[in-house]
């Protein structure tokens, strides 16, 4: 789920909230929502911090690859060892720009929260069968 996604649950809860539903229906309806859309904000945080930690990881292994540059001088006659560290540096920005980009997913998706419906203590297991009929 991205950020759109969760977007289009909460125009959901939105339209849902207006239906011709009795008080208790539909605070738990809202409830409802509210919880399915914090399990999902966190879901999609945590996915994103675990890809930026990969990102990180990644750099730090480019960063070792890096370490050859302390030995070269610029008596170096293997042309191509320039070659290959200006490739290893224009991956680590790629790979931090990548990272870079998660974070500020994670940023977006956590200034959208629906703070939580106060004094509810409805949980959806106790849905009475009238909502669900719609009696």
């Amino acid at each position: 789920m991205t950020s759109d996604s969760l977007d289009l649950a909460r125009r959901m809860r939105a339209v849902l909230s207006g239906a011709n539903l009795d008080g208790h229906c539909l605070e738990m309806l809202r409830s409802t929502f509210d919880r399915f859309l914090d399990l999902e904000t966190r879901r999609m945080s945590k996915r994103l911090l675990t890809g930026v930690r990969h990102q990180k990881q990644r750099i730090a292994a480019l960063l070792g690859l890096l370490s050859d540059l302390d030995q070269i001088t610029e008596t170096e006659t293997d042309h191509t060892v320039f070659v290959e560290m200006a490739l290893l540096f224009e991956e680590i920005s790629r790979t931090a720009t990548v990272a870079a980009a998660s974070l500020r997913e994670v940023d977006v998706v956590k200034a959208n929260e629906t703070p939580p419906v106060d004094g509810l203590k409805i949980v959806p297991s106790q849905w009475a069968p009238h909502c669900a009929n719609g009696k």
